[in-house]
């Protein structure tokens, strides 16, 4: 009885309770998939979300306009590849110098050149030779040497061999082939493309080296006469003691000998090391010898021996025209947000960039370097008087003091940024071209020119938008057909209209 009346409480409780809401059905959409329920994401999930969102919209928005900065110069050249050519004729051909920035690689230079500057090049048909330095001062030997085998050409004191022949160059085999065959040089500028500041000063460098140093290497100073400090190796002392000393006239060309020389020539331990170890160089393998990179070439004269040296007649009256690339490279854990700001603003880098390479490409106006002079006179300015009517200039000598070229003062921002390696003097270095600066001498600077973009193609790119009119996209043609962009006003339904009245 007693467990009948708890069933009856039981249910009149379940009774009283209101009822549970039905569970809605299935979105069919999903599929059988669990019904999600949208809220707003916590507080972590939403300072998540902000951030990189921000960067990630900030990636985007930098890219699609870096990409309208370097279609618009493209836009801009791409006349010229249109232009039709005889077949017997070599392209406009440039030469681009590349140099690995302070404290990294030459893969740095390359990528820079292939992302901001190859588009523009491809797309005005331009062809190119590359001068590339590995480390500092190759671009300025390379450019020195290429000015020299210029000055040969030219009849100005071959640079003769051991047989008492010219040397042949391949380049020279290679224009042999192309004169046989008809084929000739482009007939008009050429132009020199220099990415940066440390391979701008390496580009001066080698102006100067080639046209106003000697043709061929001059000797070395004397060495000293003492003889070379030796240590003893007590290691091969022993088995040199019983060894004979003589030697064989043939091979050593002498009779005997008991000196150092004799005992390292005769016995593979060498008692004696020399500091220098030039005998380890020597007994290298072939192989290794091989593999060794070629050593990099000397300086043929000196910055301060440009005055006393006479110009070759063989310099043109107007050198080729360069241009010269901004390279921003910045390193340092420290230099983080610097780097991240230029990651987010690459834009402005290829508009700039691509500005520079379509004025070489175009070619269509080119000045001379300019030179700002400073003077002084030989007057005390605390003497004169201000009652005097008699400038200055007058009544004393007006002298000129100093030269500041333009070519010193070009992208000398970039010095900043540069590694700190770059400023440290280094053991058993003889030329510091970054570190040292920029030396002018004035028959030269006078000679170079600068390419400059001119007032119609400043025109043309203000108007370009910076799309491909052979990739446009959907709205971009929708516009288009719509005449929302035609100055004319007339849409695109009704160019064909146009001029059907007056008949």
């Amino acid at each position: 009885m007693a467990d009948k009346s708890m069933l009856e409480v039981k249910d009149a409780a379940k009774e009283s309770l209101p009822a549970a809401r039905p569970k809605p059905a299935g979105n069919p959409v999903f599929m059988g998939l669990p019904n999600f329920r949208f809220k707003l994401p916590s507080r972590n999930w939403l300072i998540f979300l902000s951030v990189t969102g921000s960067f990630t919209g900030a990636v985007i928005y930098d890219r699609y306009h870096k990409k309208r900065a370097q279609q618009r110069w493209c836009n801009i050249v791409s006349h010229i590849a249109k232009e039709p050519m005889s077949a017997t004729q070599m392209p406009r051909r440039i030469t681009v110098f590349l140099s690995a920035p302070p404290g990294d690689s030459l893969r740095a230079a390359r990528e820079h050149f292939h992302e901001y500057v190859k588009p523009v090049l491809v797309a005005g048909a331009m062809d190119w030779d590359v001068i590339e330095g590995r480390k500092e001062g190759d671009v300025r030997a390379g450019l020195a040497e290429k000015i020299r085998r210029r000055r040969r050409k030219a009849g100005e004191k071959p640079l003769k061999n051991a047989e008492g022949e010219a040397p042949e160059e391949e380049e020279d085999l290679v224009e042999q082939l192309r004169g046989s065959a008809g084929i000739t040089d482009w007939q008009g500028v050429q132009g020199d493309l220099v990415l940066g500041r440390h391979t701008w000063k390496e580009y001066i460098r080698g102006i100067h080296e080639g046209w106003l140093g000697p043709l061929e290497l001059p000797p070395d100073p004397p060495q000293s006469s003492d003889p070379p400090q030796h240590t003893l190796n007590p290691s091969a002392l022993a088995n040199v003691a019983n060894s004979n000393f003589t030697s064989d006239p043939a091979s050593t060309g002498s009779a005997s000998s008991t000196g150092p020389e004799a005992i390292g020539a005769g016995d593979p331990q060498l008692p004696y090391e020399n500091d220098n170890a030039k005998h380890v160089e020597n007994n290298k393998p072939e192989t290794d010898q091989k593999l060794k990179k070629p050593a990099q070439r000397l300086p043929y004269i000196s910055p301060s021996a440009y005055p006393f040296v006479a110009i070759p007649p063989s310099i043109p009256e107007v050198l080729p025209p360069s241009t010269i690339l901004p390279f921003p490279h910045l390193l340092g854990f420290f230099n983080t947000p610097v780097r991240i700001y230029r990651f987010l603003n690459r834009r402005h880098l290829a508009d700039e960039t691509g500005r520079e390479v379509a004025t070489l490409v175009l070619a269509s106006q080119i000045r001379a370097c300019n030179v700002n002079t400073e003077f002084a006179s030989s007057a005390d300015p605390d003497t004169s008087s201000a009652d005097t009517a008699q400038p200055l200039a007058d009544s004393a000598d007006v002298l000129p003091t100093q030269q500041r070229w333009e070519q010193e003062s070009i992208l000398e921002g970039e010095e900043k940024d540069w590694h700190k390696s770059a400023w440290q003097d280094r053991a058993g270095e003889e030329e510091r071209i970054w570190k040292d600066r920029i030396v002018i001498d004035p028959r030269v600077g006078e000679r170079m020119r600068l390419f400059e973009l001119g007032k119609g193609d400043e025109e043309t790119a203000k108007t370009d938008d910076g799309v491909d009119p052979l990739a446009k996209g959907l709205w971009e043609s929708l516009k288009e057909m719509a005449g929302w962009e035609d100055d004319s006003g007339v849409k695109g339904w009704e160019h064909g209209l146009v001029g059907e009245e007056a008949e």
